[in-house]
């Protein structure tokens, strides 16, 4: 007999114990007294056997003895209190049914009795053998556990507590309670005493025994989450959240059980995550052969998506091997045979190479992803942006009309927007070659947004890589801002704009309030634990070639139409004629050509500069920058 089940029967004769013990002193009492009447032996084993058999059958069937008791909380204990009275009230009735005279022999109050005392007893029975087991183990090596501050002394921090608490297994000590609830504040709470959160919070908390802080409220946005953090850290002890998993990845289904956890850099975006209804992608995508181009973080990010949607086949292809096996395994593993899927290494710059993989497999949806996004690798590199970024997007979109493509979407980025520099510059071509296709059977359209948050070459794997050593952290300007979206945000946009998208569409999303990149920094520093500016410095590295310290506000356009949601617009732009967009890119590909053979880079830039009208040094814009609206909305 395994533990689980001794333990069932252990528990099934202690409530036989103690029945005999509350039957036989009932019965003595009513023995004795001089109102009784001169009880039946026959009539009060029939009575007690019927009483008892209920009682037992009736827990055995709610499942009162599968309880956990060392660890049971007030539902368990109800869950006894209703079996009982089932089977307390199903005893009287069959021994009426049997023989009302059973009645005379052990009267109705006296039943009742029993059946109360009983349930008093092996309730407390329970609970006596849960708070030895609970003193059992808070013993002197609770004393090395880390000493926790729980902010939120409602169900939630209470719940935690009483883990910390009671659980063996926990390596956390709770120390109090913190909360706003003046109702709350000087009480206890599982035994934990519950201070105000004020100004003098920060002071107190150093004077006790705690390391780490873990907020435990309901319903915490982004803007809450940032404001905790931001007063917590001042006590130098690492903040931890009680709440649900954060994605970090649209394909990662969110549990519906808190756990402890650290705070993400998300959880201080300054603004709620974007929520974007996902029922038109998913009628969109189904059973359609969806081409994805570039296998980086969103293009992987579109791949996990399009996966989920039951396409009739998903194609990816990449010049760089490595990305493409990665997510070529990784939806193996999760979809198998399910997944319909194709991986072919080549560039775009190939246009045979395009045209072999567009006729093999003649992709209903183009996803075009693939380019050079680094601003000061390319502004070193110029001629491969034009070739890669510029040139492949004309490839990739000729090969989508020669082969009825429907529907042709284009990566792009908000660096686009009065571009300083050659990636920026060559965003802004690949937006005005598909914005010219406006008389095509495809539609051509392209969703354009800033930052996003843990993408390969982002700041934030930077940052993370340089706490890890010790720091420094290096900025390249301590004013510099960036607007910011998730993974996953960026990657359902751009899901979305494929559905709903008609030819020509430049679609662009109100980002919000833009982050200070010193603010990240800090931020993160702070989230490992660390104290900015003791423990990790911050330094200033100058801005890098190309780079302004600030990026355009996309929705600060006249030219703007709201979509069905809040978040998206469509910047109506005039397009280019095809013809004028093919001397723009002979112009671009002569440059490259020059720049080329006589190492001349500047021809590119100039080149970039007539076409892109917009097109800028950056010196023009950080010199004005303090005036901007963006750096404004930023203080």
């Amino acid at each position: 007999m395994d533990i689980k089940n001794k333990r069932k029967w252990l528990l099934l004769m202690i409530d036989i114990g103690c029945f005999f013990g509350v039957y036989i002193a009932i019965a003595f009492i009513a023995m004795h007294s001089s109102s009784s009447i001169a009880i039946n032996r026959e009539g009060y084993m029939l009575n007690l056997t019927v009483f008892l058999v209920c009682l037992i059958a009736s827990r055995v069937i709610i499942r009162v003895y599968s309880n956990v008791w060392r660890y049971a909380n007030s539902k368990a204990y109800l869950q006894m209190v209703i079996a009982d009275s089932i089977g307390g009230i199903a005893a009287l009735f069959i021994t009426y049914s049997l023989n009302a005279q059973l009645q005379t022999y052990f009267g109705i109050w006296q039943s009742a009795s029993v059946v109360a005392l009983f349930d008093v007893l092996t309730l407390t029975s329970r609970f006596a053998y849960q708070q030895y087991y609970r003193h059992l183990n808070v013993s002197i090596t609770d004393l090395n556990k880390i000493g926790v501050a729980i902010v939120g002394a409602g169900q939630i921090g209470s719940l935690l507590a009483e883990e910390l608490l009671y659980n063996p297994s926990s390596h956390y000590r709770p120390i109090c309670f913190i909360d706003t609830n003046n109702e709350k504040i000087g009480g206890r709470m599982s035994g934990l005493k519950v201070y105000a959160e004020n100004e003098k919070t920060i002071e107190l908390i150093k004077t006790l025994p705690v390391q780490e802080i873990f907020i435990a409220l309901p319903n915490i946005d982004n803007a809450m989450a940032a404001k905790l953090h931001s007063f917590y850290s001042q006590t130098g002890c690492k903040v931890k959240m009680y709440d649900f998993p954060v994605k970090t990845s649209a394909d990662e289904n969110g549990e519906n059980k808190r756990v402890l956890r650290e705070l993400h850099i998300e959880d201080l975006l300054f603004r709620d995550s974007m929520k974007i209804n996902n029922e038109r992608s998913e009628q969109y995508y189904k059973d359609k052969c969806i081409l994805v181009t570039g296998c980086g973080s969103i293009g992987s990010e579109i791949c996990r998506q399009i996966a989920k949607l039951g396409p009739k086949k998903l194609v990816i292809f990449d010049i760089y091997e490595n990305n493409a096996y990665d997510i070529q395994q990784e939806l193996i593993r999760k979809h198998g045979d399910k997944l319909p899927l194709a991986v072919e290494i080549g560039s775009v710059r190939d246009r045979a190479r395009l045209d072999t993989v567009f006729a093999t497999y003649k992709p209903d949806i183009v996803f075009h992803a693939a380019a050079h996004k680094h601003v000061p690798l390319m502004e070193q590199s110029n001629c491969e942006a034009i070739k890669n970024n510029c040139i492949g997007t004309a490839n990739t979109a000729d090969m989508a009309e020669k082969h009825a493509v429907k529907k042709f979407i284009l990566i792009s980025t908000d660096k686009a927007v009065n571009p300083t520099n050659v990636m920026g510059a060559s965003k802004r071509v690949c937006e005005m070659v598909i914005q010219c296709r406006t008389d095509s059977a495809t539609s051509f359209a392209a969703v354009r947004f800033g930052n996003v948050l843990g993408s390969n070459g982002s700041v934030i794997p930077l940052f993370r890589k340089q706490i890890e050593k010790g720091g420094p952290i290096t900025l390249t300007d301590k004013r510099i801002i960036r607007y910011f979206m998730t993974i996953p945000e960026a990657s359902q946009l751009v899901m979305l704009a494929g559905a709903m998208a008609n030819s020509g569409d430049l679609f662009v999303l109100n980002m919000g309030k833009p982050v200070k990149i010193l603010d990240l920094a800090e931020n993160m520093i702070r989230l490992s634990g660390l104290r900015p500016y003791e423990d990790i410095d911050i330094v200033e590295v100058g801005l890098r070639p190309g780079e302004k310290l600030y990026e355009e506000l996309l929705i600060k356009d006249e030219n703007l139409t709201k979509t069905d949601n809040d978040m998206i617009f469509i910047e109506h732009d005039t397009p280019l004629t095809r013809e004028e967009m093919n001397a723009n890119l002979q112009l671009l590909q002569q440059a490259v050509s020059v720049a080329e053979n006589n190492g001349d880079s500047d021809a590119v830039r100039l080149a970039l500069k007539k076409v892109v009208k917009t097109y800028c040094d950056p010196e023009e814009i950080n010199r004005n920058a303090e005036e901007s609206e963006e750096m404004k909305k930023s203080e």
